[in-house]
């Protein structure tokens, strides 16, 4: 593998100028959730010039490119949707100009997630190019409404188009350490029925908001005393949205409704997470919901889940983890850091739901995800490609 990484490490930095153009291409191409068909376009047209084997969009709207056709199917998985600007005043530059200056790509989605796209495309082109014909089938797929729903487009992947790969590589930022993991999340609402009464005398109704206010402060505790695990941290809950209602604002309001945002640790369920608010909430007039989310993709196709998330997590022995270890140790001659996401990603259905085996390696460093002046060092494009192309051969390498 010496030599082949060597190879890798050539082309990857002969390739750099490449990678950066292409991704300043994909971020001047605005990509909110359920409205990637241009960027989808782009990123298609971009694995065919790389000489990928195929290219097509499934009916949710992924990419899906593909190099090779062997047994075991190993797939670098990155999304292609953005998160909207925010206030355009605390951005320097426009968000959307892709500008490659100062050793950086900048704009919004260099680092959540375009970088990731942008590099395993040059990985396929190394591929191509070093003539790869092992035993396996590499595919790439840009992926769709992420931000909106994380893994609700590898739900469609694996029910839809049947896709039940041996390995998945999740190239999110992370600072060009190996993830294995993180918490999982679920959105709740608890709507809380009042009764109205004139606000001349308050003592004839029962106040939705007093109840509401009740279980908030409780809530607040309860985030308190939730469990951790070593490696994942603790669970959390927080409340992120409050709103009621009246007759009128000379009235008692009758109903109140708060939001919550649950992450989960290792060993937390729905289920568990759902009976800590149920004893919150007994003896209350009050309703818990775990929340669904629809919504109609670019290509027309309307689909959907529950805003149930699970944590996930593979071990550090783990041989899909092994192999990473050794790719990268092979390419930069130093033993990576192995750590965990803060955020949530498409591996919560990937490893989650289905158990399918997933890392995460990226470019970029995820505090920028989301944040005005969002940018990428080339350099991080440079080693994400070497190591998305250098994995595909330790995996096709039986030692």
């Amino acid at each position: 593998m010496k030599d082949i990484s060597a190879k890798i490490n050539e082309l990857a930095h002969q390739y750099q100028d490449y990678t950066a153009v292409n991704l300043s291409r994909l971020v001047k191409i605005r990509s909110l959730s359920t409205g990637e068909k241009d960027v989808a376009e782009e990123l298609k047209r971009q694995m065919l010039e790389a000489g990928f084997d195929e290219a097509r969009t499934d009916g949710l709207g992924n990419v899906i490119g593909r190099i090779g056709n062997g047994k075991k199917v190993l797939v670098f998985d990155g999304h292609i949707d953005t998160v909207d600007t925010g206030n355009l005043a605390n951005w320097t530059d426009d968000p959307f100009s892709g500008e490659i200056r100062d050793g950086f790509v900048h704009g919004r989605g260099t680092v959540d997630q375009k970088g990731g796209p942008a590099a395993f495309v040059t990985a396929g082109k190394i591929l191509k190019e070093m003539a790869f014909d092992a035993d396996l089938t590499i595919l790439f797929t840009g992926t769709v409404i992420e931000e909106d729903c994380d893994g609700l487009c590898w739900k469609y992947l694996v029910e839809e188009e049947k896709l039940v790969p041996d390995f998945v590589v999740i190239t999110e930022p992370t600072n060009l350490n190996i993830y294995r993991g993180h918490r999982g999340r679920m959105e709740m609402e608890i709507s809380f029925r009042g009764l109205s009464a004139h606000g001349s005398a308050p003592e004839r109704g029962k106040n939705a908001i007093y109840m509401a206010s009740r279980v908030c402060l409780e809530i607040e505790k309860l985030n308190e005393r939730l469990p951790g695990d070593e490696f994942l941290g603790k669970g959390s809950i927080t409340i992120s949205e409050i709103a009621s209602g009246s007759p009128s604002l000379c009235a008692v309001a009758d109903y109140a409704k708060i939001h919550l945002d649950r992450r989960l640790t290792w060993g937390e369920t729905k289920e568990s997470a759902l009976a800590e608010i149920k004893e919150i909430v007994k003896g209350m007039d009050a309703a818990i919901t775990v929340l669904n989310y629809e919504e109609t993709a670019y290509t027309g196709l309307r689909y959907g889940m529950e805003k149930y998330y699970p944590t996930w997590k593979i071990e550090e022995d783990h041989p899909l983890v092994k192999k990473a270890c050794q790719a990268y140790t092979g390419l930069f001659n130093k033993k990576p850091s192995i750590g965990k996401w803060t955020f949530s990603t498409n591996g919560v259905t990937i490893n989650g739901y289905y158990k399918i085996p997933c890392i995460g390696f990226g470019p970029g460093n995820e505090v920028l995800a989301h944040a005005p002046n969002e940018k990428v060092a080339i350099s991080d494009l440079v080693a994400a490609s070497a190591f998305y192309a250098a994995l595909a051969f330790q995996i096709a390498d039986p030692d």
